[in-house]
This record gives structure tokens, C-alpha cells and sequence, in this order.
């Protein structure tokens, strides 16, 4: 729990501005009105009175229309040649292709990620660049944040999630299965197998590619980013050393490097499984000879269900199912609407208090209206404070209240349903302890103002200005065939998109 995180309005939707993609497309003529010039005056020099055969000003300038047409050519073919040669594979040296104008921070062509961590953000587009899809993007950052947020979540975490596929058109809930206890107030890591379960069926890129950097970065090491500094400095070192400690016992502060070898030979134990099973034994088989335990016999098991439908006036809402805050919201939105017309009236500030879970939230989304929402928690701050030697691995706080999974209710509205171009909307909150009560205020207010003039907060994508954690509401938008990221606070959490 943030201590220095204050109230939060959620009644503002600071997405786009109407007039951007008009003023986008006329960018677009611009260029295409300089290049015409060149073509004309080439065929002027042909075709000027003194380009008559047999007069020597008309060989010269048709040798120089030749030589400049010879130049133009050679340029394109090597360009081509260097765009086939250069390497997809590899993330390190994957770059996003250039666009031919520019957008408002938080607008991509194609597809964008928003995260806490501006790590992770960006390997959410290395993968997004490398062929993946938001399944890829956003599963690949969320084990990215768990090696470098392990303050608000880890593969320790309860993870629920919301996708929607827009080849389908069918939207799916991400479920973690009921909470079972590994020991006393220890809750039993189904992280991995979920991640595993999600990709597996949705995602596109290998699954051992998506753990590659995260292995890297718990090898290697990342630099302790504000987020994590604020809550090593609030939490402070006990049961955390020598990960997250100095040689002198104090915590580590921002810009320190921290390392966590046994997390990433956990990761790389976890790329080699087949199955979400075999993922989540790569953890708890260490995990339970730590504590000298047996490894038991009945397991949770995370599962892919339908999302729970609300047919609204200007479209369809889709949501997670129970035990989440999913059934919490629809039934909020039902009595509401029923009872009165949306409003845009502010929303009042929600409050983050000593009973709010600590979580990590992430939202993935491409052009075409395909989107993913993640989100996941420990339930307090490092969870048990309870870190496994062997796994480097944090495990949930389940003697701590509320119950983990009922606050999240990440939701996604599609507009209009006969509409193969609808404008999509998504929403999924982090660290509210009325989350419910938040999503509905925002969402009605949207219904009620569909048409927003405020644009994002101008950032850049990979850095973060303040602090994106506990309180932050995300947000993943699609319209006019492009992909909308933004936070409210605005400009909070670090994006990358391309």
C-alpha cells in the first residue's frame, strides 16, 4: 500500500481528440502533395520545347532525368534489401517500423501496451513488434512485472484477465480457481499455470519466447524503479535481504540494481513445460521442499470461461465472472440505469485505505479491436513477506483482507454490435477497495459523454513521471482504427506501442 498515494477522480476519460485523425490525414496529403512536384517537373524537363531530338539541351536534360530516376531506384532497392535482412527474432535489436506520420503520445497505428513498469511496457512492444499479439504482449509483461515488481505481484500472484478477440468477437474470462492454502496464511502460486493456460490458447509467439527477458532481467538484473523503492522504503528490509537489501542492511532505493538468480532459473525451468501443470510445478516443486512440505494432491486449477454479458444502450459490457467483482459491477450497472439516465457528474474519490489490496494491473490492445486485461495481486504489500530461498519467489497474503480476487472487475465495452468497426473500450483498475463501485461511476460517465475532447496527458512512452501502482485506473481504447492507451492519473504508468 502506497502511504503517499492520495485520492483519485475517476471521472475523466482522457483519450483522443476528434479532430486528431483529421488532422493525421492531412499530414498524409501533405506528403503525398510534395512528391508529386518531383514527378512533374521530371516530365517537364522532357517535355520543354528544347528537348527536341537532335538538340543538345535536350540530351542533358534527359540524361539528367535519367541519372535522377537511376539515384531514386537504387535508394528504394537497398532499402528494401535492409528491411529483409534485418533480424525479427531476437528482442533485443527488434525496432517498431517507422510510421509514416506521427501521433499524439498514447495513439499507435497498430497495436499498444500500458504497464507499471516501464520495463516491461516496452517488452510488451518488442513482442507486439516480433509478430506477437496483445495475448503475447500482455502475458510476456506480466511475468516481467513479477520479477520487477514483486512489491504488488510475482508468481505468487492470483491473476484474473479479460479478452477480447475481435476475429471472434467472443470475450474470455481468465479465472484463477478457488484459493487453497500451501501452508498457514500462504496462499498456493497459481501464477503460472494461468499465464500458461492463456497464452496457450490464445497466444501466438512460442511460450519459452515470452520468458526469455524476464529470465534476463532476474539474472542480470533491473534498476529498483520508484514504485518499488516507495514500498521497499514504507516495508522496510524484513524477510527481504539479500535480494532487495544493501551489504549494510538497508533497503535498496531507486536507480539500485537488484538481482534475483533462483527466480530466473525458475522462469527457465518454467519455458521448457508443455502444459499450465508442468509451469506450475517448475515453482511449487522447490517451493514445498523450502518449507518441507509435501506437495499436494488436489491443486487449484485456473480456467478460461465465458465473460458475463450486460447488453447495454450503446452496446454490449463484458466482464470476469465470481469469485472476481465481475457479478458486483453488473448488478451496480443494472439497478443504475434502471433507475436513472447516466450523468456526467464527477465520480467522488476513491480512497486507498489500510484494507486495499495491493495489486498490478496491465492492459494490452491492437487496432483491429482485440484487447487484454490482466490483473493480478499478492494482496499486501511483498504479500506474506515470506520469500522462498530456493524460488526467490514472494507468496500471497491470504490472512490479509479482503479475499484477493474481490475487487477485480477489469471491464470492456464494444459499441454498437452490428458494427464490424465499433469502437471499442477497456477498463481495469489497481489497488481501489471499492473497485466495482469505481468502474460503474467511470463507465456511466462515458455512456453519458461519449463524445471526449480532452486528450492524453503528453508523455513519454517509456518514461513515467509518477508513480503507476496502488489507485491507477488504465485504459485501452480502439477508434478510427487505431490503439489508445492512457491512465487516469494522467500519465502515470509508461506505454509503448507501434
Amino acid at each position: 500500500m502506497d502511504a503517499t498515494t492520495g485520492p483519485v477522480h475517476y471521472h475523466k476519460l482522457q483519450l483522443w481528440e476528434p479532430g486528431m485523425e483529421s488532422e493525421e490525414e492531412e499530414e498524409e496529403e501533405e506528403e503525398e502533395e510534395i512528391a508529386e512536384p518531383l514527378v512533374l517537373s521530371l516530365r517537364r524537363l522532357q517535355n520543354t520545347p528544347r528537348n527536341e531530338v537532335g538538340g543538345l539541351p535536350g540530351v542533358w536534360a534527359r540524361l539528367l532525368a535519367g541519372l535522377l530516376l537511376l539515384a531514386v531506384s537504387s535508394s528504394l532497392a537497398l532499402r528494401q534489401l535492409h528491411s529483409r535482412d534485418s533480424p525479427r527474432g531476437n528482442l533485443g535489436s527488434v525496432a517498431p517500423p517507422a510510421s509514416r506520420h506521427s501521433h499524439r503520445p498514447g495513439v499507435y497505428h497498430h497495436s499498444a501496451i500500458i504497464s507499471p513498469a516501464a520495463t516491461c511496457s516496452q517488452l510488451g512492444q518488442e513482442l507486439l513488434v516480433a509478430g506477437g499479439n496483445v495475448v503475447d504482449a500482455g502475458v510476456g509483461a506480466a511475468l516481467c512485472l513479477a520479477v520487477v515488481h514483486p512489491h504488488a505481484t510475482g508468481l505468487g500472484a492470483t491473476f484474473w484477465g479479460l479478452f477480447y478477440n475481435s476475429s471472434s468477437g467472443n470475450s474470455t474470462a481468465l479465472t484463477a480457481g478457488p484459493t487453497q492454502l500451501l501452508a498457514p496464511g500462504l496462499g498456493l502460486p497459481t501464477g503460472l499455470p494461468a499465464l500458461h493456460l492463456l497464452h496457450a490458447h490464445f497466444g501466438r509467439l512460442p511460450w519459452p519466447h515470452l520468458l526469455t527477458k524476464p529470465a534476463m532481467l532476474a539474472e542480470k538484473g533491473f534498476e529498483v524503479d520508484a514504485p518499488l523503492a516507495n514500498a521497499l522504503a514504507i516495508q522496510g528490509t524484513k524477510g527481504l535481504c539479500p535480494l532487495f537489501c544493501h551489504t549494510n542492511g538497508t533497503p535498496l532505493g531507486l536507480g539500485a540494481r537488484a538481482t534475483n538468480p533462483n527466480l530466473a532459473a525458475v522462469l527457465r525451468s518454467a519455458a521448457l513445460a508443455s502444459s499450465p501443470d508442468l509451469a506450475g510445478k517448475a515453482l511449487l516443486n522447490p517451493l514445498v521442499r523450502d518449507l518441507g512440505l509435501e506437495l499436494p494432491s488436489a491443486q487449484p486449477v485456473p480456467s478460461l470461461e465465458p465473460a458475463l454479458q450486460l447488453l447495454l444502450p450503446r452496446g454490449v459490457l463484458f466482464t470476469t465472472p465470481g469469485p472476481s467483482a465481475g457479478p458486483e459491477l453488473v448488478e451496480l450497472l443494472e439497478s443504475t440505469l434502471h433507475s436513472r439516465t447516466p450523468s456526467s457528474a464527477p465520480c467522488p474519490p476513491f480512497l486507498q485505505t489500510a484494507e486495499t489490496p495491493v495489486s498490478s494491473a496491465l492492459a494490452t490492445v491492437d487496432s483491429n479491436g482485440s484487447m487484454l486485461l490482466l490483473i493480478s495481486s499478492i494482496n499486501s504489500s511483498f504479500g506474506s513477506g515470506h520469500l522462498s530461498p530456493s524460488t526467490g519467489v514472494l507468496l500471497s497474503n491470504l490472512e490479509a483482507s479482503p479475499a484477493p480476487s474481490a475487487w477485480a472487475c477489469p471491464l470492456i465495452l464494444r459499441d454498437n454490435l452490428d458494427d464490424t468497426e465499433a469502437d471499442m473500450l477497456g477498463l481495469v483498475a489497481s489497488g481501489i477497495s471499492r473497485g466495482a463501485k469505481a468502474m460503474t461511476c467511470t463507465l456511466l460517465n462515458h455512456l453519458a459523454t461519449p463524445q471526449m475532447p480532452q486528450q492524453p496527458q503528453h508523455q513519454r512512452p517509456t518514461e513515467s513521471p509518477g508513480i503507476c501502482g496502488q489507485g491507477a485506473l488504465l485504459q485501452a481504447v480502439v477508434h478510427a482504427e487505431h490503439a489508445h492507451v492512457s491512465s487516469i492519473p494522467g500519465g502515470c504508468c509508461p506505454f509503448q506501442g507501434y
